[in-house]
């Protein structure tokens, strides 16, 4: 959702510099590598992107959210936006290292397809409410922390996500193949699922 005007300016802090490499970085992308200890992504090359829908808001994102070292503003403003609690349009600082866990392992997919999230932030009360309904939801889930992310994939399925997930020993990774997504957060590396 970062918008370039005609002349290439945009109205966040992307320099010249760093958009010229954004561009360069779309031909040829680095294979991400991760710090099993900060649970975060390190050496992503100098372009970090992310893409999604909602089916349930109707919305998609595709932006640039950190370039050369520096995440952007502007871009984690529209990712909280987009990652809200759709149920209550309450927002939460998405924490960026759950973010980086989502992009690297896009990255690993190497696929062009958006993710469809199906749930980012939860206020407590959405929480809560989702509880009441099913047992596979935590009382102290981390998506109330915005530390979280249930996504889906069309062309990738729930196994080649989860090992993708896997592969960046960051974070809790939650397979749920009978409701085909996957859950990644940034949480103490653990995973659990059929």
């Amino acid at each position: 959702m970062t918008k370039l005007t005609h002349s290439g300016a945009t109205n966040s802090t992307i320099t010249r510099r760093g958009l010229l490499g954004a561009f360069a970085a779309t031909a040829v992308t680095a294979a991400p590598t991760f710090s099993k200890a900060a649970g975060f992504l390190r050496g992503g090359g100098d372009v970090r992107h992310i893409a999604m829908y909602s089916g349930r808001t109707g919305e998609a994102l595709r932006t640039i959210y950190w370039i050369e070292g520096d995440y952007i503003k502007e871009a984690l403003k529209e990712v909280n936006h987009f990652m809200r609690d759709w149920r209550n349009d309450t927002t939460i600082s998405i924490d960026t290292r759950t973010v980086d866990i989502m992009a690297a392992s896009h990255a690993l997919l190497d696929t062009g397809e958006p993710y469809m999230l199906l749930s980012g932030y939860r206020s407590p009360e959405t929480n809560a409410l989702l509880r009441s309904r099913s047992r596979g939801v935590a009382r102290n889930s981390l998506h109330i922390k915005g530390q979280a992310a249930d996504l889906r994939l069309k062309d990738r399925s729930v196994n080649q996500m989860f090992r993708a997930a896997m592969a960046c020993s960051a974070g809790g990774v939650g397979k749920y193949s009978g409701s085909n997504f996957v859950h990644m957060d940034c949480g103490v590396v653990r995973n659990w699922g059929r």
